[in-house]
């Protein structure tokens, strides 16, 4: 069914958890919270997802994605645990994986548009207007989303700065 391999369905579905779980996160905290439980599922969902590219990837652009993601996710899981980039840091942290769901993000929408429906797909060609129309799309899509988590970050910073939050001792 659509063309795809046993290992192509075990990155796909491994894969897939980290869409919902991106855009739950973004939609309730503004950014993927790395060390949630939510956070924890989407990071295992990438990395399995990014590393079984590497045997099926039929184009360098799957190489370059599938390592990028790879960095792009430990920069982002490491960055908050690293005291001495402050709030550098939590900057870090935010591009980093938001990043992440746009590079599972774009070819998820390649690989769907070429593939759906089966046999008789939306897209035969990579520079159809279709496909690069939603590619141009998912990456104003990230241009926006990047400057707003950027601000809100700097709102935040300031809040903490002028009223900083008491810690609770267990």
């Amino acid at each position: 069914m659509f063309g795809i391999s046993l290992l192509g369905w075990v990155h796909t579905l491994s894969s897939l958890p980290a869409i919902p779980l991106a855009i739950y996160m973004l939609a309730r905290y503004g950014r993927i919270v790395p060390w949630s439980k939510s956070g924890v599922v989407y990071l295992i969902s990438m990395l399995i997802g990014a590393i079984t590219v590497f045997p099926i990837a039929h184009n360098p652009a799957s190489y370059v994605i599938g390592t990028a993601t790879i960095l792009l996710l430990l920069a982002g899981y490491g960055a908050g645990r690293i005291s001495s980039f402050r709030r550098a840091g939590k900057y870090l942290e935010t591009i980093s994986l938001s990043l992440t769901v746009f590079l599972l993000m774009l070819p998820a929408i390649t690989e769907t548009l070429t593939r759906v429906p089966d046999g008789n797909p939306l897209v035969t060609e990579l520079n159809s207007p279709i496909l690069l129309g939603s590619q141009a799309a998912l990456f104003v899509i990230l241009i926006i989303g990047l400057t707003a988590q950027v601000i809100h970050l700097r709102r935040q910073n300031r809040l903490e700065a002028i009223d900083p939050p008491t810690k609770i001792s267990a």
